[in-house]
């Protein structure tokens, strides 16, 4: 039997925290279920009920792990939630976050979006001190350097060691003494915080989530988000606000926009689905054919797509069919199924494509693979012409900051022009997005820069030669 992964690039992982709320837990399970597309490996929620710290976490889905049984186990007010997709230390129960440690000034629960790319340095240095790693994640890096911070105070401890890693990273720690949130000086993965109405007697609860789509399940207020280089503190006393770091550029990932965030979603000051159509509007400008019905390749491709339709006056219409109950991977028993791995995934709509001149819009192209699939299947459906539009530029380098991203040799778009990727789809044409549309459709967001290595090969922080980040276990 055969192991299918997606032709896709995966996020790392998605966080959400709450403080001061009695459903603590089952709030955190719903901000994780929200989130589940940015992580599928598996899921933990640590929570603190002011004398203990209770931890349920194993591998699988959000709804498969966390029963009655095991919520009912998180008691307290305040918890932190992880769903986690394996880039840096590998599969397994020991890397599912949040890690919990014990150490000088108590007890640390640690939840961490993003990757380290010094990671692999401080791990040696720290065991060459006497460190003793209990997992392979590059986030039990973090929390060995609070521990042998010789800071006063907790705060003190956390400065100290988050200023030495380089990297991405958004984190949510708690301890006996409440709840903090941070984001890399960068910026580079978004977090936000949001309010939710709650009865206890100091007030109102307060949230931390990836996405703003896990509020708008627990039906919380959007505040703000987390700025790069900020770091919040939520205790009893209220919420406190850090700047500890020295300014740098901010470079947002751009891809956030492009594909891993949810539509609906409100990511570095934006709505989602908005950034798409408009990245399709653009699309239809710069790549306009002649043809009589615009689809897409769904989920991830259909605001694009309506953007593209709307701009070039060319109908939308459903003509691939997602299933939605298959996941992320899946077994293929047999190859005597052509294309197998697409169509347990994707059904084409006969009536829509045959006989017509058919626009087909994706968010991006990895290998190929799929693309060329998926053409195969609409022209098997009795389209006339195939033509593929990308609303976003070639992909040509990895990702270091906490994307699952084949190696530079394993993108297509890094090792042939256009003109030989469209032959080896077997489309009539194919165009991308220009990077130079692709940022005028982010122009009017509050982030002036964005993170586009993964598009131009230049990297906010550059790699240094010591330096070996493990890319991701993509297949």
């Amino acid at each position: 039997m055969t192991l299918i992964r997606s032709d896709k690039l995966q996020e790392e992982c998605a966080v959400f925290g709450v403080y001061g709320h009695p459903e603590a837990a089952n709030l955190t399970y719903l901000g994780l279920y929200a989130l589940q597309h940015r992580g599928q490996e598996g899921s933990g929620i640590v929570s603190y009920d002011g004398a203990q710290f209770h931890v349920e976490k194993g591998i699988g889905l959000v709804n498969e792990l966390f029963t009655q049984d095991r919520l009912q186990r998180l008691l307290g007010q305040t918890a932190v939630g992880h769903n986690r997709y394996s880039t840096a230390g590998g599969s397994g129960l020991k890397n599912v976050q949040p890690l919990v440690a014990d150490y000088a000034l108590g007890t640390l629960v640690v939840a961490h979006n993003g990757n380290l790319i010094n990671a692999g340095l401080l791990r040696a240095e720290l065991e060459a001190y006497g460190a003793i790693f209990q997992s392979t994640a590059d986030t039990e890096v973090i929390i060995h350097l609070i521990a042998h911070s010789q800071g006063k105070t907790f705060l003190d401890r956390v400065v100290d060691g988050l200023q030495r890693l380089r990297g991405a990273y958004s984190l949510l720690m708690l301890t006996e003494h409440g709840l903090l949130a941070v984001r890399d000086p960068y910026g580079l993965r978004p977090l936000s915080v949001g309010r939710l109405k709650s009865s206890r007697p100091n007030g109102d609860a307060w949230v931390v989530a990836s996405e703003t789509c896990a509020f708008d399940l627990i039906e919380a207020e959007f505040v703000r988000d987390v700025k790069p280089g900020e770091l919040i503190v939520i205790n009893d006393k209220g919420v406190s606000s850090y700047s500890p770091f020295p300014p740098v550029t901010h470079a947002p990932c751009i891809f956030e926009h492009v594909y891993f965030a949810r539509p609906d979603s409100q990511v570095f000051g934006r709505n989602v689905y908005g950034i798409r159509r408009q990245l399709g509007r653009e699309l239809a400008r710069e790549a306009p054919v002649d043809a009589d019905v615009v689809i897409a390749v769904p989920d991830s491709g259909v605001p694009a797509a309506l953007g593209y339709a709307a701009e070039s006056k060319i109908p939308y219409e459903t003509g691939l069919v997602r299933n939605h109950y298959v996941g992320r991977t899946f077994i293929q028993p047999q190859q005597l199924i052509r294309h197998f791995g697409v169509k347990v995934k994707l059904n084409v709509v006969r009536e829509v494509l045959g006989g017509r001149r058919v626009i087909v819009v994706d968010d991006s192209i990895v290998r190929g693979t799929t693309s060329r699939k998926i053409v195969k299947m609409i022209r098997q459906a009795g389209a006339t012409e195939v033509h593929m539009r990308i609303s976003s530029p070639p992909i040509i380098a990895p990702c270091y900051y906490g994307i699952d991203t084949p190696t530079k040799e394993e993108l297509i778009g890094s090792s042939r022009p256009v003109r030989e990727i469209c032959d080896y789809i077997t489309a009539d044409s194919l165009q991308y997005l220009s990077q130079e549309g692709m940022l005028r459709a982010v122009a009017d967001t509050q982030n002036p820069t964005f993170c586009t290595a993964c598009f131009s090969d230049s990297y906010p922080i550059p790699l240094l030669p010591e330096e070996s980040p493990q890319l991701g276990l993509f297949e």
